[in-house]
């Protein structure tokens, strides 16, 4: 009876035999699926980013296509028009940096453009009516202590709510909509509703602004030895990584996949560094840098690359911090083990409190950041700055692939989420869209960034 029963449960050899012998459908389809899988397993290439990759090249191609369409010629793929483009993410896109780990600690924060509102304001105003008249106009320390006293002050209003949220226990939705409504009034009321302007000619350049014949970007060479050294910093990461995997006896990516990830990532930084360089100080500020220079402008003109400008730098500058805190520390795990399982990181002796409240400090000076940013490439702070920024930094967030059930999330895919949507609200502003069909594109790329996290964290399961 027991031999019986073993023999109805376990299958003899001929009939595994039979199993292993019968032909499976192999057709193109297949063996190219097979390979891409392959390719994506080789090279750890997150599936999520490279779709966001093609939606980027789709928008950027769609753009100048129907710009030829409508005018006769493109306009979007332009040097000008995309290196303004990374100008114009480069205050989302630091925002976003610590809204992703605010929305993995499965937090939300809706003050963040309200932040940056009151911040700029109460920069604008120190400034203006008191530092230049104490100081001088001009004066070479200004800049520095505006942008000083603003991420103090940030720093102070996110820990703030942070404590609110941390140990009173109030949610962080009810806390920072209130933060919205409050911070937005404070500006209103730190300035009446006029415009504070201008900026010190120093702190405009934190804008990529152009103060006189000083302009907010490093120049050709410059950006160049930077695009260098930025290439050996991959290069030797990804050596560093294959030297560290050996260490910890874990499993190493085979060579050719980290040859082509090095190669990839240094021809992305060259390229873009070609983009910069392609883009031309304006002729008016060329002639005066040339009279004061005592410069000879040719017949054919004098041209003068942009380079990197001071906002993107900034924010690249942020990026790699942001990673570093988020992967390389032990708050950074900490963070992300709260967003993992919040009971099962207190039983671990985390102190959630704590590095909440640190998060959401960390929120607000990265958006008084962006204060500076925003209100140095004006040259001018008004109470309507930010206005809706929490929601752009929230789509980007979540279009880069920080999961709303937390505990997922990268820094470098939130910042690719803030060009995607820059690049959106450029392009319908190039082809003159109405500002309401702006607003409804930008609702509807979040809802469908939404649907699809939540369709790929059901593969996962």
């Amino acid at each position: 009876m027991l031999k019986a029963t073993q023999d109805r449960r376990v299958p003899r050899e001929d009939q595994l035999a039979a199993v292993d012998s019968t032909p499976q459908p192999q057709g193109a389809g297949t063996i190219e699926e097979g390979a891409l899988t392959r390719f994506l397993r080789a090279t750890e290439i997150d599936v999520r980013m490279l779709g966001m990759l093609a939606a980027l090249i789709i928008i950027w191609v769609g753009f100048h296509l129907v710009g030829i369409a409508r005018t006769g010629t493109g306009v979007f793929l332009t040097p000008r028009n995309l290196s303004l483009i990374l100008i114009q993410t480069s205050s989302i896109a630091v925002m976003t940096t610590g809204m992703v780990l605010v929305i993995v600690m499965r937090h939300i924060d809706l003050s963040v453009g309200s932040i940056l509102g009151f911040t700029a304001v109460t920069v604008g105003v120190l400034q203006v009516f008191w530092l230049a008249p104490a100081m001088g106009i001009g004066h070479p320390m200004i800049w520095i202590i505006a942008l000083l006293f603003a991420i103090g002050l940030g720093a102070a209003i996110g820990a703030f709510h942070g404590a609110l949220i941390a140990y009173a226990g109030i949610p962080s939705f009810i806390v920072t909509l209130g933060g919205l409504i409050v911070w937005r009034g404070a500006s209103w009321w730190v300035i009446r509703g006029e415009t504070v302007a201008p900026m010190d000619r120093n702190f405009k350049l934190i804008g990529g602004g152009i103060s006189g014949t000083t302009v907010g970007a490093i120049g050709d060479t410059a950006s160049w030895i930077l695009a260098i050294l930025i290439c050996i910093a991959i290069v030797a990461g990804v050596y560093y990584g294959r030297v560290q995997r050996s260490r910890f006896t874990f499993k190493q990516r085979p060579m050719w996949a980290e040859i082509f990830l090095a190669a990839v990532g240094c021809g992305l930084v060259l390229g873009v560094t070609w983009l910069v360089n392609s883009y031309y100080w304006p002729k008016g500020v060329v002639d005066r840098y040339a009279a004061e220079h005592g410069i000879t402008v040719p017949p054919e003109g004098l041209q003068i690359a942009f380079g990197y400008s001071v906002p993107v730098l900034i924010a690249l500058a942020v990026g790699v911090g942001m990673t570093f805190l988020a992967t390389r520390t032990a708050f950074g795990r900490y963070v992300y083990a709260i967003g993992g399982n919040p009971e099962a990181a207190l039983l671990a002796g985390i102190n959630t409190k704590r590095i909440t409240l640190m998060v959401f400090s960390l929120m607000g000076a990265l958006a008084a950041i962006s204060a500076c940013i925003s209100s140095a490439r004006l040259d001018s702070a008004t109470n309507a700055l930010g206005q809706f920024d929490e929601l752009y930094v929230i789509a980007a967030a979540v279009i880069g692939g920080t999961s709303l059930a937390g505990g997922l999330g990268t820094i470098y895919g939130a910042m690719l989420g803030a060009l995607v949507m820059q690049s959106l609200q450029s392009g319908m502003t190039l082809l003159n869209f109405e500002s309401a069909v702006k607003d409804m594109v930008v609702g509807s790329v979040l809802v469908f960034a939404v649907w699809v996290d939540q369709v790929y964290r059901r593969r996962l399961k």
